[in-house]
């Protein structure tokens, strides 16, 4: 009688588990990366920049597909016109409150490709920003990539301040006089660069 090759069974209830790779994290670098912001009011503006303190991006393949972001709101900087007074007022209860909020963070909930647009931004980035400890949701373009172990995002968001209760000189507030008025609606730019860590 002829040996019977034939393949067991698997045991009942058992599935056969097909590994995935997962998303990899890329390290955001502080020291190449920038956020800078620009606030307007009646007959001028203001801009400065702020630390990124930490971060990490998550990767497949050539897409970015995730990521969280710390910045570090209690070192911001005025940069048009850096007197010290200025700079405390915006990290005062007035404005970003850094004493109790030191910190502001961004976490990304979708990146959407995208037809680039004539400034070059090929995605639609979704997250949660946090800031004063409020959490909203904002969208943006960005121009994303990866390449050779570096990924790489820049862009501009616009965010309106008031959603996170900074209210000072709100054209909201009936009190606040006409040429006193601050825009609710400040933006930042975004330059953040992350590297693949290297393989031990």
């Amino acid at each position: 009688m002829l040996p019977s090759f034939t393949t067991p069974l698997a045991p009942a209830g058992s599935a056969v588990v097909t590994r995935k790779a997962g998303p990899e994290t890329y390290a955001v670098q502080p020291q190449l990366s920038t956020l800078g912001w620009v606030a307007k009011k009646v007959g001028g503006q203001h801009n400065g920049a702020v630390p990124l303190k930490e971060g990490a991006v998550q990767v497949k393949g050539s897409q970015i597909v995730g990521g969280t972001f710390t910045f570090d709101v209690a070192n911001l900087t005025v940069e048009d016109n850096p007197s010290p007074r200025l700079t405390a007022h915006l990290k005062s209860d007035d404005f970003f409150s850094t004493e109790k909020n030191p910190t502001a963070t961004f976490v990304i909930t979708s990146l959407k490709n995208t037809k680039p647009d004539a400034a070059g931004n090929n995605a639609e980035v979704t997250g949660n920003l946090t800031i004063k400890g409020i959490t909203q949701p904002i969208s943006f373009p960005a121009k994303v990539g990866v390449k050779d172990g570096v990924a790489a995002a820049s862009g501009t968001a616009t965010v309106d301040r008031t959603k996170f209760d900074i209210k000072f000189r709100s054209k909201s507030l009936l009190d606040t006089a006409a040429d006193k008025v601050i825009d609710d609606n400040f933006t930042l730019n975004f330059n953040v660069v992350a590297k693949k860590a290297a393989r031990s």
